[in-house]
């Protein structure tokens, strides 16, 4: 995708411009009036900006300076909103294949089973939308969105509506479909967690513009991202996969660049990927490994940067084979003689390693999240 948009609405101005390079989930991250929504009927062509492109998979589907702006039935994107807007005398099955009978059959490359299998709906084939869940509607809308075979899927906030226990339903079907049908998604969310659990890159809007646009590891290793998504402390993302379990200390083995990260035993296959997230303020420095210590992970690393925080404290930056980001005391800053460029050890609890694998809503802890519905758990990520 290749986005730079521009619309006046009233008193509220959009001037917003991001890329994405590879197929994957780009999550729209923001406060409510942020202009995500905005955002995504733009490039839906529900609404048309006043200038700029859009371009998705090559195809220019707007672009002021070519006087090109094709219309919506014609972008091939699939777009799921907060409901499910199921029609409510028809079958799941009759939902499912409404938007089906408008592709020619050259061009679709999604099947009936193969969406029915993959969001787990055989069970509900007949019913109508009437006796369905939340969640199952929510399911079903994905499936009937997929079966129009779309060169892009919107998601405006498709969970806001649904309860905890229904999210967490709903959440693994969304994150597999990106990785089984090579699609793009534009995800549109106000709740970091869920983004967390979804999204390959993202860009952060405040007042209609882009103010942070990256991977979610190196948007979440910004000391300045709670001054972006008002979170009260920040931290790191690594990308890591599972390399033991190890059932006579009941730890699972990540691996990632920098070794080994333990956390807590859950199950999952050997490679299974697995996105961990640590807390700032949940690492600590010390100059010299300790010794007969609790702490599981003692990590060498090198301090790559040091930011002064709010009121005594300060973030201090490390690269341990990925980056990672310590809160301490300007005090201790003081006291340990910290500075860039120096080798240090970071220490950090395997119950403070927050992952998305199964298991890990039973742990979580409630930072970094805007104000929304509810929490949510992190989803398995398996490929």
């Amino acid at each position: 995708m290749d986005i730079r948009v521009k619309r006046r609405q009233g008193d509220f101005s959009i001037d917003a411009a991001f890329r994405t390079q590879e197929v994957g989930v780009t999550a729209l991250f923001g406060r409510s009036g942020a202009g995500k929504t905005s955002i995504i009927n733009m490039v839906a062509g529900l609404v048309r900006p006043d200038s700029g492109h859009i371009i998705v998979n090559g195809r220019p589907l707007f672009d002021s300076n070519t006087a090109v702006d094709v219309p919506p039935e014609k972008r091939r994107i699939g777009y799921i909103f907060q409901e499910g807007r199921l029609f409510p005398h028809l079958s799941v099955r009759s939902n499912l294949t409404y938007g089906l009978r408008l592709i020619a059959e050259a061009e679709r490359y999604v099947n009936l089973d193969q969406v029915v299998h993959l969001l787990g709906i055989e069970h509900l084939i007949d019913r109508r939308p009437a006796r369905l869940s939340g969640g199952e509607k929510q399911r079903v809308a994905i499936g009937r969105a997929l079966l129009t075979s779309p060169s892009l899927l919107l998601m405006d906030e498709p969970l806001a509506s649904l309860d905890a226990a229904r999210k967490a339903e709903v959440l693994p079907f969304i994150g597999r479909l990106s990785r089984e049908f090579a699609i793009p998604i534009l995800y549109v969310s106000h709740a970091l967690e869920e983004i967390l659990n979804l999204a390959d890159a993202m860009v952060v809007l405040e007042g209609g513009r882009a103010v942070a646009v990256g991977s979610i590891e190196a948007l979440m290793s910004r000391p300045d991202l709670p001054l972006l998504t008002d979170c009260s402390d920040c931290g790191a993302v690594l990308s890591t996969r599972v390399a033991l379990h190890d059932r006579r200390s009941g730890l699972t083995h990540l691996s990632f660049s920098g070794g080994i990260l333990k956390v807590p035993g859950f199950d999952a296959a050997l490679g299974t990927k697995v996105r961990v997230r640590i807390e700032a303020r949940n690492v600590a420095i010390a100059l010299v490994p300790p010794q007969q210590i609790s702490v599981q992970n003692i990590l060498r690393g090198s301090i790559t940067e040091i930011v002064p925080g709010t009121g005594s404290l300060i973030d201090v930056r490390l690269d341990i084979g990925g980056s990672l980001l310590a809160r301490i005391t300007a005090h201790a800053r003081e006291d340990l003689g910290l500075m860039p460029g120096q080798e240090v050890f970071a220490l950090i609890k395997s119950v403070a390693v927050m992952h998305d694998a199964p298991g890990w809503h039973e742990q979580r802890s409630n930072c970094c999240r805007l104000p929304a519905p509810g929490p949510l758990p992190f989803k398995a990520n398996t490929d």
